[in-house]
């Protein structure tokens, strides 16, 4: 179950994939737009510059994120790829925004398209470049739990489906003449965009309040300690959080006092030992404490209780 955690250094390649994929759509993008003159055309054009911003974003934290643990940063850089995916959330709505700005006014006054075949032509190889690229990097994401590759695969399949949602207006318009329905497109696909957005930096600001783990890793760390309570042992303190790929999580566990310290080192050392083995890239802190004493009961909370 455990992997070995990857170099955030080594997954800057695919942060330049996204890069690449971004700048070539651009220029796909754009020149659908000339050529058609459809609101909904430049809607999608002016998401690809946002997909190029986020991934130079994805591209910058994951540098950051790859410097190792120093006297200052003693958990390591791992919480910059929240900045990443919270930056290309913003970016996200803003773009949406730009594209009711745009269709507004083409709502009120209508005009036809041109060159509608080849424009969709053009449209669709765009879809496909962000469609593959994106499911690169949401499986990258996914297995090494990179928020920022996760976050920029997220875009791209919001950019595949606002193309889609474009293309399907432009041949409806070509089909009934109603050539409002071209910044109407727009309009709903802005909606999708924004609501996109909105998670996208609803995740980022969980991850730096430090929220703790999903309740599916909770239950397996639960289950470790059940196993280990018919042998007298007692946990209480269990306090997890995540910061980009690595977890963190620290107990105390309460032990008969007559114990030597030989047998609490070597439960400490098997219970941290399962943990790893359960959940992936994570850092295991374990206090042991006597169950006799009653000082051991006055830190179950993240303030000590000094009693009175």
């Amino acid at each position: 179950m455990n992997t070995t955690l990857p170099n955030h250094s080594s997954l800057t390649r695919y942060a330049w994939l996204s890069i690449g994929a971004a700048l070539a759509t651009i220029a796909l993008k754009i020149y659908t737009y000339i050529i058609t003159d459809s609101v909904g055309m430049l809607s999608d054009a002016l998401e690809a510059f946002v997909n190029l911003a986020g991934a130079l974003m994805a591209f910058a934290m994951l540098s950051l994120a790859a410097r190792p643990a120093d006297e200052e940063h003693a958990y390591g850089h791992s919480k910059a790829e929240y900045f990443s995916s919270g930056a290309e959330g913003t970016l996200i709505v803003l773009a949406a925004l730009g594209i009711i700005i745009t269709a507004i006014p083409r709502l009120v006054n209508p005009r036809p398209l041109e060159q509608v075949g080849l424009g969709l032509t053009i449209s669709t190889i765009a879809a496909l470049i962000n469609l593959g690229v994106a499911l690169v990097l949401m499986r990258i994401g996914k297995k090494y739990g990179a928020i920022s590759l996760e976050a920029n695969a997220n875009h791209l399949m919001t950019d595949v489906w606002t193309t889609a949602g474009v293309i399907a207006g432009v041949v409806l318009v070509s089909l009934t003449g109603w050539l409002r329905l071209d910044p109407i497109i727009a309009l709903v696909v802005a909606a999708n965009i924004i609501w996109s957005g909105v998670k996208l930096v609803r995740r980022s600001v969980l991850g730096l309040m430090d929220t703790a783990l999903p309740d599916n890793e909770l239950n397996r760390i639960h289950e470790i300690m059940d196993s280990h309570s018919h042998e007298g042992i007692q946990f209480h303190a269990l306090r997890t959080r995540q910061s980009g790929m690595r977890r963190f999580v620290s107990f105390h566990i309460l032990v008969p006092g007559s114990w030597s310290v030989q047998q609490g080192h070597q439960l400490l050392e098997e219970i941290e030992a399962e943990i790893r083995d359960q959940l992936d890239t994570v850092t295991v802190f374990t206090h042991i404490e006597p169950l006799e004493d009653p000082s051991s009961w006055n830190d179950t909370t993240l303030d000590r209780i000094n009693p009175s």
